[in-house]
């Protein structure tokens, strides 16, 4: 494959990544670590970035991507972990959150005076929002060339713009973090990061990218990993860069004043450095985020939903998907973020040990009570972060939770993963030992 064509399909997975997520959170993160900057940017980069590039590339190492991985663990595991990822990063969550953001921030801020309430004017748009991407998703061979070779460097440019103009402009120093970025600030970002989503989007991404390699003449299962993981790095890269800008965008701009949010504070510093026209090139920043990670995960969704499904066609599948897309997202963007944020909470420590697993799966000769142990244990303590981000717990529970190293910076499954691993392969060695030596006397 020709070096022009990897760039390109790496910036169309650039462009499927690159979402709602991706945008509000880096200069969030900005402003609140202020002087602690660096360490928690870094920290955002390793699970924003770092995470998805070895998830792409475990993906492309085995045969059937996530359900296989998923199997390691158990087969019905398997399935319902990726039907669960591919619906939650899909129609149920990250569709309906980057259709509502585009509408909040590249149609809402035009509307001025207009009478017309809110949900209606919603309405209308995800009408129009889900149309387009609908159209353009039922035909994923043709995706590199709009998303990669067209949208995806108006995307980026419009990014530069907005990025140069804040460093000339923007005078003021960092300002002193606050107190959710005072100790730990590496870990915060760590954490941070889980709400692109992007690890789970890798997850269903790994079979668009393999598909458009193999209509691009790559077919050997080497030859599949190795641009795979070229084009990961053109995309990480893209990502990481971006990532850095906008945050230090936002560490600047904590010297101009407070934001509830990375929206509000992108759309203050658009509008105080380019004036309407910031709001406008904010607004097609947006829209273009947004409506191509749409597009990305309707066709992750739809090519895998016909593959497990032969009998349902890719057009009905893309079709489902993107009405219950446009249903969810009417409910609006503060109820599905409540919702979606203890899930990524359970869900990212699972994919973690999952994929990390995968990357030593022969050190241990691909143990299933390995997988089984790291798993049911990251999955407890996951489990009850899940669901004391939604507000739920047990008190004896959460004190014996708080207790576990690396509790007070969000990542208490670490050691109950590592613990569990040992104990499962201490058991199938145990258990190995015992059916030889029965295999012995039987012999005898």
């Amino acid at each position: 494959m020709k070096r022009k064509d990897t760039f390109f399909v790496g910036l169309m997975l650039f462009s499927m990544f690159f979402g709602a997520g991706n945008l509000i959170f880096p200069p969030f993160l900005g402003m609140g670590a202020g002087t602690s900057f660096w360490p928690a940017i870094i920290g955002f980069v390793l699970t924003g970035v770092g995470l998805p590039l070895l998830v792409l590339t475990a993906i492309a190492l085995v045969k059937d991507g996530v359900n296989t991985l998923g199997s390691r663990v158990h087969p019905l595991f398997g399935v319902i972990f990726t039907v669960v990822v591919y619906l939650s990063i899909g129609p149920f969550f990250g569709i309906p959150r980057n259709a509502n953001v585009a509408f909040e921030m590249g149609f809402k801020p035009f509307l001025g005076s207009v009478s017309i309430s809110q949900s209606v004017l919603l309405l209308l748009f995800t009408v129009v929002f889900f149309a387009l991407v609908y159209l353009l998703s039922l035909n994923p061979s043709k995706v590199v060339d709009y998303m990669g070779q067209l949208i995806t460097p108006v995307l980026l440019i419009s990014i530069v713009v907005l990025c140069i103009t804040g460093f000339m402009k923007l005078n003021h120093p960092f300002t002193a973090p606050n107190e959710t970025y005072q100790t730990a600030s590496l870990f915060k970002g760590f954490i941070d990061g889980y709400q692109t989503m992007d690890a789970l989007a890798a997850l269903a991404f790994g079979i668009v990218i393999l598909s458009t390699l193999k209509q691009k003449g790559v077919q050997e299962r080497k030859q599949l990993t190795k641009y795979t993981v070229k084009t990961g790095l053109v995309a990480g890269t893209a990502l990481a860069l971006v990532y850095v800008a906008i945050g230090f965008l936002g560490a600047k701009m904590g010297g101009y004043g407070t934001f509830d949010n990375g929206t509000s504070l992108l759309s203050a510093a658009s509008t105080m450095l380019l004036g309407t026209g910031g709001k406008v090139l904010l607004g097609v920043i947006f829209t273009l985020a947004c409506f191509t990670t749409c597009v990305g995960l309707t066709i992750a969704c739809g090519e895998y939903f016909s593959k497990v499904l032969p009998k349902l066609s890719y057009r009905f599948v893309v079709t489902t998907i993107t009405v219950v897309s446009f249903l969810i997202a009417n409910l609006g963007l503060n109820q599905i973020i409540s919702i979606s944020v203890p899930f990524l909470v359970t869900a990212y420590p699972l994919t973690i040990v999952l994929v990390t697993l995968s990357f030593f799966h022969r050190y241990y000769h691909g143990s299933q009570m390995v997988y089984v142990g790291a798993m049911l244990l990251t999955g407890l303590v996951s489990l009850n972060d899940g669901l004391k981000s939604f507000g739920v717990g047990v008190h004896f529970v959460q004190v014996f939770m708080d207790t576990l190293p690396l509790a007070s910076v969000g990542l208490g499954w670490v050691v109950p993963a590592l613990v569990g691993g040992i104990v499962g392969l201490g058991w199938d060695r145990l258990r190995t030992h015992s059916t030889d030596e029965l295999n012995v006397e039987k012999a005898s």
